[in-house]
């Protein structure tokens, strides 16, 4: 997809003991490593830039050679010296890191199982055996005191890999034959192959360049699916397969010739349609089939019009649509199946100032609208029949709800997950008729968890235009709060990706150590509405930038800490804001984690070779364009690194990362080596196996959360044990 953030990511928290001096800054480092600068001249718009690591960006085919060229090793040995330089910056910690490893996974309930959800006839669930870093997936036939039957044993097929992922499992509609995507290299193309649930044997089709998840016909034998432009990365492609047949058979059925758009395969929830959507930033497109004429033309929805975003939901006679049209928050409209075109829409819900519609979900008698305003999620039941709705009450400060497995047309039931800073993730069973609810599983911390024992916040912080920037928060209860507090302030701002407060265990080993976690739901997002989203892009990017400075310089002000004890931490387009606040404020911060960051945005959003950047036009701007190359120039955090001091410094990237290509943080921790005047540590840690998301499995890859926990904790000065 696009810059986003990897899950590991998005909830991690710090805490520690009693400050002191700094541990790391009192030892002696081995010698820095230094990048050679081999200038490179970047002339656009008659504005020449000098890149004196732009060597370091090698091509797939030069990382997966087995006689490596001279510039292969040059890259090869940097990045090893770098993480050596790492290793040994952090080497005293290394037993406190296996300790704080042993204490994240042993939170871990490691013989789980989700909570079952009944669909064509069969109860489908997901468990984990003690010790398994993969899932199994499995289902029962009508009843759960049925046998298991084991559809995927994700951990045997695993073995021998570095990286190994499964997704976008989709069951033939007679429940016989299993359609799954695998990645083993981190780069998400992945292979789609095929298992016969009845007799346990793999099928010889394999569908190769293809990105995960797709629709099946009700012909149980045709199978629609994705295929990615192998420079790019884009999927551009639809499919048609028929099992039995070679690859090199199928029909193409779709192809998408702008290459801003993102597109892709699925089946409506009712099953009786198969829909292609294509999106960009600003403009979604449907194409529908018939899932009982797989052979047929799929039929545009509606005209496609830039810019208009919306998405649609099958019911009966009709389709809803969720839309922007003359709506920046969105309204909810339907259509007749027979006249879909946007001339024939009728409004259900209208457009409201204040708050965002978000999503739906459809029952046979009710509708479910999930809301959002004044950055806080709000379920709304509406009974089709009668007309009556009320809303759902969840009492916490901050927390985030969602429409959770609702596969089924015909029930009053509404499966729903809740989650806050304290509360684990839970599952309820809630009656739309009766108000009744039945809590189905919670997240169990395994050694206790009491949400009674950390208080959450809610605050506001006023920018520096006057906007009123939310702030979620969590600590402990009884630690001090005072300009003597660690705290670590997450921030991601882009997409209109809102930062929702989830609960997450492995924070526990930092907050039981005293640190406060908040998170700034600055610009760039949608917590506020649309809105918010919309002045956070573009050229107003920097609003992004100056939210999150000004929270923490509300965090500040208000003696929740000091610039001696604040951290930062976001990745990806969140590691693009790590990078542009630390050079425009980098005094505010005593440590910072930028993972797998976005840093390099001019030279990225010229190169329409790179994965993902002619899709993320809309979102940033396309630099061909003068106006948006001296506004993107103006904030791009690899060209705006300057002589000055910053703070101290943890980067992670992937060396298979489709998403952010591992040399743009290469290259941006050369820079700063090269330009800053402090003292300060600057890792740079690559993980040489894998990609955007890290490491595959459920306890190798809080190995870096025990690093980056390390990191931020030795720089406060908590013991080291």
């Amino acid at each position: 997809m696009k810059y986003y953030i990897p899950y590991l990511f998005l909830g991690i928290l710090v805490s520690c003991g009693v400050p002191d001096s700094n541990n790391t800054m009192n030892r002696k480092l081995p010698e820095t490593p230094i990048a050679a600068k081999k200038d490179t001249s970047l002339t656009t718009h008659d504005h020449t830039r000098i890149d004196p690591y732009y060597w370091m960006r090698l091509t797939d085919e030069q990382k997966a050679s087995e006689n490596p060229d001279q510039q292969t090793n040059e890259v090869m040995s940097y990045l090893k010296a770098e993480n050596e330089y790492t290793e040994a910056a952090l080497g005293h910690t290394e037993s406190f890191q296996n300790k704080l490893y042993d204490e994240i996974i042993g939170r871990i309930k490691q013989d789980d199982e989700s909570v079952p959800y009944f669909k064509n006839g069969y109860w489908y669930y997901t468990r984990y055996e003690e010790g398994k870093e993969y899932p199994i997936y499995c289902r029962k036939p009508e009843s759960l005191e049925n046998p298991e039957q084991i559809m995927l044993d994700v951990n045997q097929m695993a073995e021998g890999k570095e990286y190994y992922n499964v997704s976008g499992l989709e069951i033939s509609p007679d429940n016989n034959i299993l359609a799954y995507a695998e990645d083993t290299l981190s780069r998400r193309i992945y292979t789609i192959k095929f298992k016969n649930l009845e007799t346990g044997e793999w099928l010889n089709d394999q569908l190769l360049n293809a990105s995960a998840g797709g629709a099946w016909a009700k012909d149980n034998s045709t199978f629609f699916y994705t295929t990615k432009d192998q420079t790019t990365l884009l999927e551009d492609k639809i499919w048609r397969h028929k099992l039995g047949n070679d690859q090199k058979s199928d029909a193409m059925v779709y192809e998408e010739q702008d290459n801003t758009y993102y597109v892709g395969v699925y089946n409506s929830k009712s099953n009786d349609y198969i829909i292609i959507y294509n999106q960009s930033t600003l403009t979604s497109d449907y194409h529908i089939l018939k899932a009982d004429n797989p052979d047929g033309d799929f039929k545009q929805f509606t005209p496609r019009v830039t810019p208009h975003e919306y998405g649609i939901e099958h019911f009966e006679d009709k389709f809803y649509i969720l839309t922007n049209w003359d709506a920046t928050n969105f309204r909810l409209m339907e259509t007749s199946t027979s006249a879909t075109e946007r001339t024939n829409w009728q409004e259900v819900i209208p457009h409201r100032e204040q708050t965002l519609l978000d999503d739906i979900e459809v029952f046979k008698n009710f509708l479910v609208v999930q809301e959002r305003s004044n950055a806080l999620i709000q379920l709304r039941i509406i009974n089709q029949q009668t007309g009556q709705e009320h809303y759902m009450d969840f009492e916490e400060p901050a927390y985030v709800v969602y429409s959770s497995t609702n596969v089924e047309f015909d029930t009053e039931v509404l499966r729903y997950g809740y989650s806050s800073l304290t509360t684990p993730n839970s599952t309820y069973d809630y009656n739309m008729s009766t108000k009744e609810q039945v809590l189905m599983k919670q997240q169990e911390v395994v050694g206790g968890h009491r949400p009674e024992d950390y208080q959450t916040e809610r605050l506001f912080a006023e920018a520096r235009d006057g906007t009123k920037v939310p702030i979620s928060l969590v600590h402990k209860k009884g630690i001090t709060v005072d300009p003597s507090t660690p705290l670590l302030l997450y921030g991601y701002g882009s997409y209109g990706y809102s930062m929702d407060p989830w609960f997450n265990p492995s924070r526990l080993s930092l907050l039981d150590r005293g640190f406060v976690y908040a998170i700034a739901h600055i610009r760039g997002g949608q917590e506020m509405g649309r809105q918010w989203y919309e002045d956070g892009k573009l050229l107003n990017k920097k609003n992004t930038f100056y939210d999150f400075i000004d929270c923490a310089k509300y965090l500040i002000a208000e003696q929740y800490t000091s610039a001696e004890h604040l951290y930062a931490l976001g990745g990806s387009a969140g590691g693009l804001l790590m990078g542009a606040v630390i050079n425009m404020a980098p005094e505010l911060f005593h440590g910072v984690v930028a993972a797998v960051p976005w840093v390099d945005v001019v030279t990225t959003m010229l190169d329409e070779s790179i994965p993902l950047t002619t899709g993320e036009f809309d979102e940033w701007g396309n630099p061909t364009n003068k106006e948006y190359y001296d506004y993107m120039l103006s904030y791009s955090p690899y060209d705006q690194v300057k002589e000055q001091s910053y703070p101290n410094l943890l980067v992670t990237t992937g060396l298979y990362d489709s998403q952010v290509q591992y040399w743009e943080p290469a290259k941006w921790v050369a820079k700063l080596r090269d330009m800053k005047t402090d003292q300060n540590l600057l890792l740079l840690d690559t993980d040489m196996d894998t990609g955007h998301g890290g490491s595959s499995g459920r306890f190798k890859r809080h190995k870096q959360t025990a690093l980056i926990y390390a990191f931020l904790l030795d720089l406060e000065g908590a013991a080291i044990q």
